[in-house]
């Protein structure tokens, strides 16, 4: 299976590479933000809420400039600056002191953001044909969690609340990993070019992000996004480890447990999932997708309830629903991309893979937000309510897409494999 998941292309296997080093980097840190800004560097909970926030607010604004420029310039010169932006932000994260260098680090962190994953994307559409695409999505993401699951694996055997020089030392690694990828892309001076240089002007003439907005079904597929990032990604950093470590009253090395049973089902399910979805309506996974996120934080709520009454019991609750909220990825991260692509043109790609990524930039804003109050609602109660309902909403918006879609963009009729050109004579 992973034979048949890889690229055809050398260059497009290397891309992969750079983005399971950078995920171990990734994996460091991701858990514990919301834990360093608030035990750590004493910031209280709203206002480490509204970092996230505004991290998430900045990487929205600035996400459709970056799918201009990625239309109008080629991905690679401006995934390589912001490659080295993130790197940078990444690493301030260990000086930060006070709740004004926080925004100032963050705004810096999203800038660079705003367009990596947009870029890689549309590199990696590039490198893949139609056929192929949603099997490379996956093996993509795939990747991306087994190197989360490595660095979480390691940053949660290290990490003490009462030793700040071990957060900053996860901060600094992940920085490091950044430049990776980066490192990797220099070295295929041929990818990530400009799309159609000849067509672009005629294309893109016509209104730009006007004419993506204008794409019925895409329309569609981002509300369906927007609800079910919400609801779920979004509040993995914050609502998942804030409910985990306030509620069910567990510690953050339960919560890097958690992580890595998430990495786990990814890891084990995301190839066997791939190919069992081959030829199936992508509309009909996407809908499957919020009932298991959905059924994921039901889990969550019940080791709640549990609470200190059984610590080992509600300590494997949380594990449960990362891990249940991994198998839903697994579903969600190849077809949400290769939908995109289906849908988007060489002219306007760029742009598509930026709409796709604002999703997680609105949820990003919404999601931390008021995931802080509502935990602090009815003992996390009014959350379980909010997220539960949202991802079961999501879920029907799913299932409303697939009328606006043909036959081959709903991946019930596989995409003509692409042909190898014939040799021209000298």
């Amino acid at each position: 299976m992973l034979r048949r998941s890889l690229p055809r292309r050398p260059e497009a296997r290397r891309i992969l590479l750079g983005t399971l080093l950078s995920a171990i980097g990734r994996g460091l840190t991701l858990p514990f933000l919301f834990i360093y800004l608030t035990d750590v560097r004493g910031l209280s909970d709203p206002r480490a809420g509204l970092v996230i926030g505004w991290y998430g607010a900045v990487t929205l604004a600035l996400s459709p400039l970056g799918g201009t420029l990625i239309d109008r310039f080629g991905a690679r010169r401006v995934v390589l600056p912001s490659l080295l932006i993130e790197a940078i932000g990444t690493g301030s994260l260990a000086l930060v002191d006070s709740t004004a260098s926080a925004f100032g680090v963050a705004t810096v962190i999203a800038i660079g953001s705003s367009t990596i994953w947009s870029g890689q994307n549309t590199i990696l559409a590039s490198l893949t044909d139609d056929d192929e695409r949603q099997r490379v999505y996956g093996l993509n993401f795939a990747l991306l969690n087994l190197g989360i699951g490595v660095g979480g694996l390691t940053s949660g055997a290290i990490v003490d609340v009462a030793r700040p020089v071990t957060f900053q030392a996860i901060y600094l690694l992940d920085a490091l990993s950044y430049l990776t990828p980066a490192v990797i892309l220099l070295t295929l001076p041929h990818v990530g070019h400009r799309l159609a240089a000849g067509a672009a002007g005629a294309k893109t003439g016509g209104g730009g992000y006007l004419t993506v907005l204008r794409d019925r079904p895409f329309r569609r597929l981002v509300i369906f996004g927007l609800v079910l990032t919400t609801c779920g990604y979004a509040q993995i950093e914050v609502g998942f480890t804030a409910y985990a470590v306030r509620v069910v009253e567990v510690t953050p090395r339960v919560v890097a447990w958690a992580l890595a049973g998430n990495t786990l089902m990814i890891v084990l399910s995301q190839l066997l999932v791939i190919r069992r979805m081959e030829g199936r309506s992508r509309t009909g996974g996407l809908a499957v997708v919020g009932a298991v996120f959905a059924t994921a934080w039901l889990t969550l709520g019940a080791a709640g309830l549990i609470g200190t009454g059984n610590a080992l019991v509600a300590a494997l609750g949380v594990v449960a629903c990362a891990a249940i909220f991994g198998f839903g990825e697994t579903m969600l991260s190849p077809v949400m991309p290769a939908l995109t692509n289906a849908l988007a043109t060489d002219e306007l790609r760029g742009r598509y893979n930026a709409m796709s990524s604002m999703i997680f930039g609105i949820s990003g804003v919404i999601g931390p937000v008021t995931a802080g109050p509502l935990i602090g609602a009815a003992d996390g109660k009014v959350w379980v309510a909010v997220v539960v309902g949202g991802c079961l909403a999501a879920s029907l918006i799913a299932l409303s897409l697939r009328p606006l879609l043909t036959a081959i963009q709903d991946g019930r009729v596989p995409a003509p494999a692409a042909r190898t050109p014939e040799p021209t004579p000298a």
